[in-house]
């Protein structure tokens, strides 16, 4: 089997509805590229039909990989994704393409070179949000310094759920996650600069989508407190032996 170049990884719970549309765009995106890919879909826990439309698609498009897990969580399904993952690229997608997935050409060599972890940044120069209520927008932003104060300091958007991994990378750090829930990206990048490895912002066009899956009080509220949960689980040594 040939190595995949890019590995999409996509978490899907009850996503019956958004994924198909999606999945149309990424087919499209894909026919236009050189390389090879493959999409990694990772079902946890779903009441819908969002298995019986993948496996439809499976049939019209075989790099359509899916696995499943019983259990709930977007960090749960993330990290099985990850090392399930062939790419020497793996991009971590959300199912609704909030970022439109040309986009991707920006994270991957020859675009991008000699990086370790790039990450979709709605903050960084040159990034462009659309339609975001400005609540949400200073919600995310108070999380943010969260962030920085207690975990990440310098990264200015750590929660947009389109990430890029050297395939090295992400096969080093995922197996040391902890977090099943939302902050697990918070967690990752945690863990990865212990391990010494370089993270990249990369400025993206950003679409807000009403039927956003983000509880925005109540994850927030848990994403601060797991905040507190990656600190001592680094005192605890949960995550190696620090490499730098």
């Amino acid at each position: 089997m040939v190595t995949p170049f890019l590995s999409i990884i996509i978490p899907a719970h009850n996503e019956e509805h958004r994924l198909p549309a999606s999945l149309e765009k990424i087919d499209r995106f894909l026919v236009t590229q050189s390389f090879q890919s493959e999409v990694i879909i990772v079902e946890n826990g779903s009441t819908d039909r969002t298995v019986e439309i993948i496996q439809d698609y499976q049939k019209r498009f075989p790099y359509i990989r899916l696995f499943q897990e019983t259990r709930r969580g977007k960090g749960l399904a993330v990290k099985r994704g990850m090392l399930e993952a062939l790419g020497e690229y793996r991009f971590l997608a959300d199912a609704d393409l909030s970022m439109p997935i040309e986009e991707i050409i920006k994270f991957i060599p020859p675009a991008l070179k000699d990086f370790d972890i790039a990450i979709a940044s709605r903050e960084s120069a040159g990034a462009k949000r659309y339609n975001e209520p400005a609540y949400r927008h200073l919600i995310g932003r108070i999380f943010n310094a969260l962030v920085r104060a207690l975990a990440l300091p310098g990264l200015q958007d750590t929660q947009c759920g389109f990430k890029c991994f050297r395939a090295e990378v992400a096969e080093a750090v995922f197996p040391y996650q902890t977090l099943d829930g939302m902050s697990f990206d918070a967690e990752i990048l945690f863990i990865a600069r212990r391990f010494g490895y370089t993270i990249q912002e990369v400025p993206i066009d950003w679409y807000y989508n009403a039927d956003s899956r983000v509880r925005l009080f109540q994850d927030s509220l848990l994403m601060a407190f797991d905040l507190l949960t990656i600190r001592l689980n680094s005192r605890r040594g949960l995550y190696g032996k620090k490499k730098v």
